[in-house]
């Protein structure tokens, strides 16, 4: 398909309503193995948290080859078959989100854009969220989806640049293939890299499960927020970099800056810088 038949669908639109039912939270809570209590109607939703919410339920009919939802609808049918989550954006400009509300979201394809690199030609596609609550807007995402040619015969990833090492924060996670397949089913993600190991190594040609870029952002934002207990979160953002695998512990690390902003990142099991972020408080 041409590019500029692909460029139709810019400023496609779609919306979904969804109530924060307190059971996803909880079940995320044991997911981070974190301390918290249960959740109440009321509390506050924590940033990235709503990608609990608004999970598309494709028909098992209309599943692709990779495990995700036919191209074609909502999102462009990009002819490129590797599909992977290139970053994501956020402006946390109203009031949060709450258990126990009913909340919206209208998506809209901003741009389709191609791009070219070491490993071939590129497609990356811009999808802007709006998410609203009883009182409003409540933030705006901005997600970036990149489509990948196939994999070559021998092809292996490259070895990403060396993460910072002056970290004023760290957690170390294990990325186990229970941690993908409890994130994946939280999330209704049905990519078949992050749990199907002949898959992932035989036609897409990775080493091993891939761990989840939003999984990976969650880390980022959470280690950030509760190393600020006392403000509130005013925007985040997170780029990949390099893919994460299943296996040996990682690390999510984070630096309090002059500015009082917080740099983060995830180093892989090598100390390699797999993806980076920025968040800012208020």
């Amino acid at each position: 398909m041409s590019l500029e038949k692909l460029k139709e669908w810019v400023g496609r639109t779609h919306t979904a309503e969804d109530l924060v039912a307190p059971f996803p939270v909880r079940a995320l809570v044991a997911t981070f193995d974190a301390a918290d209590p249960d959740p109440r109607p009321g509390d506050p939703l924590p940033p990235l948290w709503h990608w609990l919410y608004f999970l598309d339920a494709a028909p098992q009919s209309r599943i692709g080859s990779d495990g995700h939802a036919e191209r074609g609808a909502f999102l462009p049918p990009v002819p490129l078959p590797r599909r992977m989550w290139a970053g994501s954006r956020f402006s946390f400009d109203g009031a949060p989100v709450r258990v126990g509300e009913t909340i919206g979201r209208t998506s809209e394809i901003k741009s389709v854009e191609p791009k070219s690199g070491s490993t071939g030609s590129m497609v990356f596609v811009t999808v802007k969220h709006t998410i609203s609550g009883p009182g409003g807007v409540s933030f705006v995402e901005e997600h970036d989806i990149v489509y990948r040619e196939a994999a070559r015969p021998g092809e292996k990833p490259k070895d990403p640049r060396p993460a910072p090492a002056d970290a004023t924060w760290t957690k170390t996670i294990v990325p186990d293939p229970v941690l993908l397949f409890r994130f994946s089913a939280l999330t209704f993600n049905g990519h078949r890299i992050h749990y199907d190991q002949p898959y992932v190594t035989g036609v897409e040609g990775y080493p091993g499960l891939i761990v989840h870029g939003p999984l990976l952002g969650m880390l980022q934002i959470e280690l950030a927020r509760r190393a600020h207990p006392d403000r509130i979160v005013k925007s985040f953002e997170f780029r990949a970099l390099s893919p994460v695998f299943s296996g040996p512990a990682f690390s999510v690390q984070a630096r309090r800056e002059a500015d009082g902003s917080t740099t983060t990142w995830v180093a892989d099991s090598k100390g390699g810088l797999a993806q980076q972020g920025k968040a800012t408080f208020r």
